[in-house]
């Protein structure tokens, strides 16, 4: 049994739900659409930034923000896989939980993001990656306009039941790796159907970056978030 994408197309419907009161910089320029991405270590976060990078680079300007405890492996990987010239990637090394970085003290990220502006825009959207955290990691309001959740299914089949914030209330959930769910032992109709119980009507997209669909439901899904962004 292959989802893919197929999910998505059943919640297309839903308005986008890009959040943030303010969509202007201090210089009265309308700000890039800031779009967080977060999920347990290894779900497929890093991954899936960068297919939406090779996805998007041509129609948008576009920036990431990476998040790292002491390192910066994440923006390193970007950088090696030339996703986005160097100077569109910003690393940002929390010291810390990573959540604290993205929800508490969201200081250093929001400095990294407003640099980029600055610095190499205007820009049309910034992807914000969390460093791997748990179930409960959710981003602040005040950094991001909407959030993604990665899981993968070599985590296990009862991720979507467990819940947690994470998977219950971000604007997009996305189930990644389904290509291994015959290897790992996890049932995928299980997964839908726990999702489903968890988020109601918020979408949920299952993805495999091997198969032939990559990453583009996630890419629509963040067209229409952007499209919204700018009617606002």
């Amino acid at each position: 049994m292959h989802l893919d994408h197929s999910l998505s197309s059943s919640h297309s419907h839903h308005g986008p739900s890009a959040i943030s009161a303010d969509a202007h910089r201090p210089d009265g320029s309308r700000r890039a659409l800031r779009i967080g991405l977060g999920g347990p270590v290894g779900s497929g976060k890093t991954a899936t930034v960068a297919a939406l990078c090779h996805a998007l680079r041509d129609e948008l300007s576009l920036a990431v923000v990476t998040n790292d405890i002491y390192t910066r492996e994440d923006a390193e990987f970007l950088l090696r896989e030339a996703v986005l010239p160097p100077e569109r990637i910003a690393a940002v090394e929390t010291g810390a939980c990573p959540h604290t970085a993205i929800r508490d003290d969201i200081s250093a990220n929001l400095e990294a993001v407003e640099d980029l502006e600055d610095e190499v825009g205007p820009l049309d959207l910034i992807l914000v990656e969390s460093g791997g955290d748990n179930l409960t990691a959710t981003f602040s309001k005040g950094l991001v306009d909407a959030q993604i959740f990665v899981i993968d299914v070599a985590g296990g089949d009862d991720i979507p039941r467990k819940g947690g914030p994470g998977v219950t209330t971000a604007d997009l959930l996305v189930v990644n790796k389904t290509d291994l769910a015959p290897y790992v032992g996890s049932d995928l109709g299980r997964m839908a159907a726990d999702a489903k119980a968890q988020r109601a009507e918020l979408p949920v997209v299952f993805q495999s970056l091997r198969g032939d669909k990559g990453v583009a439901a996630v890419a629509d899904w963040v067209r229409g978030q952007l499209a919204a962004w700018r009617a606002r």
